[in-house]
C-alpha cells in the first residue's frame, strides 16, 4: 500500500488566493498585536483554508514490474567444435532453472549466430542480438545480460555497452586448446589467364611454434603443387590462372594431433580470370555493303585487338600502274599466315575467295591452325558458291559444309532451329520468341550440302543459315548469308546483329559461358545454386559432396530451353563439389575465410572490457583443464542498482523499482459530516470567544 496526500480545491486557485490572502493578513495582524481571540481566529482560518483546499488521502495499489534479463546463446559454427555445444546446452538449462526461481526477472532467451540463407554469415554478432532483446525495454527495467559463448565475438564494443546493467559472459571450451590455421596474406581478385599470379600466405599456430610444414595448392579442385612453408612466416606463392571466369585457389595443411579443428586448415581465394585482349584477323575478300558491320562490331569490343585487311587490288586486276606509285598496303601473307598465325584467337574470312592472294599451301596452315585449337569463321557470300570458292582449296578439311553452287535469292526471316533454341549462341536472341521473329528479313542464302556440326539457324526453305562445328581442338563457324548488315542498318526495324555476331565470335574463342555443355555452381548466402547448360532434353539430377563429406542429390528443373537450375540450402561453410554426368564444378558457400573460423580458440579477452565496464564478469564454464570437464555455473543473486554485481562464485542481476498502477483509493479529510463538523467547531469557538 502506498499512501499519499493530494489537494483538490473546491474553487480555482486565483479565487482561492483572493479569499484567503486578506483573511490570512487579518489573522496574522491579530496575532502580532496579541488581540483577544487572535489564535482562535487563526485556527478558524486554517480550518476554512483546509476545507477549501480539500485535502485527500490517496492509497495507490501498485504491482511491481520485473527486470528484463537477456540470455544470449551463441549458436555459431565455432560452437560446434569439441564439447562446446554440450557445454552450451547444459549451461542454458541450468541458467533457465536458476532464473526461474526468481519471480522478479523476465528472462528473454535469444539464440544468435545461426545460418541465414538470405545473407552470408561472416561474423558472430552477439551484441546486435543483445540490442534487439532490449529494444522495447526502458533502461530502468534492464536487469542485465548473460552470454553463453566461446568468446569469439566480432561486434564487442571497446567499452561498456549501451545499457546500465551488468553483463556476464560464460565461456565455453577449455583453456588449453591448440589450433593451427592457414590464411592468405595477399590474394588479388583478378588474374590474367595463362599468366602466373603472385600471392602470399601464412601458416599460424596458437603455440607460436616454428618449423616447416607442407602446403597443398589446388586450383579448381586439382592439386597443382606442394609448397614448403615455415610456420609463422609470410610465404610467396605463384599460381597460373587456367581459365576465364571464377577460379578457386585452395591452400591446405594436414591436421596436427590434438588440434581443435581442421576447418581452418584450408584457405580459399576466389580469382576472376581475365583474358588478355583477344586478337582477331578479319580478311574481307572485297569491299561490300556489309564489310564494316564486322569491323565496327569487333572494334567496339574493348577486349578485342582487330587486324583487318580488305583485298582491294587482286592479282588479276592489272591497270598498268607501277607498284611503287600505289598507296595500298601489300597483304603480308607470310607474316600473318605463317609467322604469326598462332598469335590470333580467331580468323574471319568475310566474302573471301581464292584469287592466288594466298599461296595454296597457306590454306593447309590455316587447317592445321584450327586442328590445334584455333578458331575460324566463314561469313559466306556468293563467292563461296563460285569457282573460286575457298571450299575448293585445302581448307575444305576444316569447313563444316561444302557448297552446292546454288545461291538462293529469296526473302526470308532467319529463324532458330530446335538446336538453336537451346544453344547458348542463339538461345534467347532478342525478338526470337515470336512468329515470325521480331526482326527484319534477309534476301540471300548460300546453298550447302551435308552440313556437319550443329545447325542453329535456318534460312529460306529451311536451309542451313548458321553452322557451328568443332574440328580437332579448334572451332569453325559458317554464316551462309552476307545479309546481316540489313539488321545493322535498321532495315524493317533491324535485328540483334550485335548480340548474334558477338556470341558467334566469343563461342569460337571458347568463352566458358557459351559452352553447350556446362555445369556451374555458386554460393549465394547459405544457398548453393546450380546451373546446367545442355543440349539434352534432361540432364538428370546433380550430386553434391558437402565439405563434411556428405552426399546430397539435387533435382535440376528446366528454366528455359537448354538451361536447368537447382538449389540446396545448407548450414555448412566451405567447398562443395557438384557433379552431373561427366561434368564437375566447385563452389564455395558462405563467406570466404570467414572470421568465424579465422581464430577458433575460445577466449575471455574479447568480452572482458565490456563486461568489467558494467560491473559484470567473464568466467569459463569448464573450470578444469581436462577436455570434456563438467560445467560449473555461478550462483545468481538479485542486487540493487548500487550494489556489487559479481563475486568469486556468483553473478548479480539488477532488480527494478518500477511498478504499474492497478487501483487508487481516495479518503477526503474534510469531506462529509466530519469536515463540516470540524469547520463548525472552529467557527463556533471563534464566535464564542469574540462574544465574551
Amino acid at each position: 500500500m502506498n499512501w499519499s496526500i493530494s489537494f483538490e480545491p473546491l474553487i480555482s486557485w486565483p479565487l482561492l488566493a483572493l479569499v484567503l490572502v486578506p483573511l490570512a493578513l487579518l489573522a496574522l495582524v491579530g496575532l502580532w498585536f496579541r488581540q483577544r481571540g487572535g489564535v482562535l481566529r487563526f485556527v478558524a482560518l486554517l480550518a476554512l483554508a483546509a476545507a477549501l483546499f480539500n485535502p485527500v488521502f490517496l492509497n495507490e495499489e501498485r504491482e511491481p514490474l520485473k527486470s528484463v534479463v537477456a540470455l544470449i546463446v551463441d549458436r555459431s559454427q565455432s560452437q560446434d567444435i569439441g564439447d562446446r555445444t554440450k557445454q552450451t546446452d547444459e549451461a542454458l538449462a541450468g541458467l533457465q532453472q536458476r532464473l526461474g526461481r526468481f519471480k522478479q526477472f523476465d528472462v528473454r532467451i535469444v539464440e544468435a549466430g545461426k545460418s541465414d540463407a538470405a545473407e552470408e554469415r561472416t561474423e558472430t554478432r552477439l551484441f546486435g542480438a543483445l540490442e534487439g532483446a532490449f529494444r522495447d525495454v526502458p533502461p530502468s527495467r534492464i536487469g542485465g545480460a548473460i552470454m553463453i559463448t566461446d568468446g569469439e565475438v566480432h561486434d564487442a564494443p571497446p567499452g561498456a555497452p549501451d545499457f546500465n546493467a551488468p553483463l556476464h559472459a560464460l565461456i565455453t571450451g577449455n583453456d588449453h586448446e591448440k589450433d593451427r590455421r592457414i590464411r592468405f596474406e595477399n590474394a588479388p581478385r583478378f588474374g590474367i589467364v595463362g599468366k602466373p599470379l603472385d600471392m602470399t600466405y601464412r601458416v599460424i599456430s596458437t603455440e607460436n611454434e616454428t618449423g616447416p610444414v607442407d602446403v597443398r595448392v589446388s586450383v579448381n579442385g586439382e592439386q597443382v603443387s606442394v609448397e614448403h612453408a615455415t610456420v609463422g612466416q609470410a610465404m610467396p606463392l605463384q599460381v597460373t590462372i587456367p581459365g576465364a571466369g571464377r577460379n578457386i585457389i585452395e591452400l591446405a595443411i594436414d591436421r596436427e594431433p590434438g588440434e581443435l579443428t581442421d576447418t581452418n586448415n584450408r584457405a580459399i581465394a576466389l580469382v576472376d580470370g581475365i583474358r588478355e585482349n583477344l586478337r582477331v584477323l578479319l580478311v574481307s575478300g572485297e569491299p561490300h555493303a556489309g564489310e564494316r558491320t564486322w569491323r565496327n562490331l569487333l572494334k567496339s569490343d574493348a577486349s578485342v585487338d582487330l587486324v583487318h585487311f580488305t583485298i582491294l587490288r587482286p592479282p588479276e586486276k592489272q591497270d598498268g600502274t607501277p607498284i611503287n606509285e600505289l598507296s595500298l598496303i601489300a597483304f603480308p601473307t607470310r607474316e600473318l599466315f605463317v609467322e604469326k598465325i598462332k598469335d590470333f584467337d580467331l580468323i574471319i574470312f568475310d566474302r573471301y575467295q581464292h584469287r592466288d592472294v594466298l599461296p595454296i599451301l597457306y590454306y593447309d596452315y590455316i587447317s592445321e591452325y584450327v586442328e590445334k585449337g584455333g578458331a575460324l569463321l566463314i561469313a559466306a557470300g556468293p563467292e563461296y558458291a563460285g569457282e573460286a570458292s575457298i571450299a575448293r582449296t585445302p581448307l575444305m578439311s576444316a569447313l563444316p559444309a561444302m557448297p552446292t553452287g546454288e545461291v538462293v535469292e529469296k526473302a526470308f526471316y532467319p529463324r532458330l532451329t530446335d538446336l538453336g533454341q537451346r544453344h547458348p549462341v542463339t538461345r534467347g536472341l532478342d525478338g526470337s520468341a515470336t512468329e515470325p521473329p521480331h526482326w527484319s528479313r534477309w534476301f540471300r542464302t548460300i546453298g550447302v550440302q551435308n552440313p556437319q556440326g550443329e545447325v542453329v539457324m535456318k534460312g529460306a526453305d529451311n536451309r542451313p543459315l548458321l553452322l557451328l562445328d568443332r574440328k580437332g581442338e579448334g572451332r569453325v563457324g559458317m554464316l551462309l548469308s552476307d545479309q546481316g548488315w540489313l539488321w545493322a542498318r535498321g532495315f524493317e526495324g533491324g535485328g540483334p546483329h550485335v548480340q548474334l555476331y558477338r556470341r558467334i565470335a566469343h563461342w569460337l574463342m571458347k568463352e566458358p559461358e557459351l559452352e553447350e555443355e556446362r555445369l556451374t555452381a555458386e554460393g549465394r548466402g547459405m544457398v548453393l545454386e546450380i546451373r546446367r547448360q545442355t543440349m539434352a532434353d534432361n540432364p538428370g539430377p546433380a550430386q553434391i559432396i558437402t565439405p563434411s563429406g556428405k552426399t546430397v542429390t539435387v533435382k535440376l528443373d528446366k528454366s528455359e530451353p537448354g538451361v536447368f537450375l537447382g538449389s540446396v540450402q545448407t548450414n555448412e561453410i566451405g567447398l562443395f563439389q557438384v557433379a552431373n554426368g561427366d561434368l564437375t564444378a566447385l563452389a564455395h558457400v558462405g563467406p570466404v575465410n570467414a572470421p568465424e573460423f579465422a581464430d577458433v580458440i575460445s577466449t575471455e579477452n574479447r568480452l572482458k572490457a565490456p563486461a568489467e565496464a558494467t560491473g559484470g564478469s567473464v568466467r569459463r564454464l569448464a573450470s578444469s583443464t581436462a577436455l570434456g570437464s563438467d560445467v560449473t555455473l555461478p550462483s545468481i543473486v538479485p542486487v540493487r542498482s548500487s550494489g556489487e554485481a559479481s563475486g568469486s562464485d556468483w553473478i548479480g542481476l539488477r532488480t527494478t523499482d518500477d511498478s504499474v498502477l492497478k487501483a487508487v483509493s481516495r479518503v477526503p479529510l474534510f469531506g462529509g459530516f466530519l469536515g463540516l463538523g470540524l469547520l463548525l467547531l472552529a467557527m463556533g469557538s471563534m464566535w464564542y470567544r469574540e462574544g465574551r
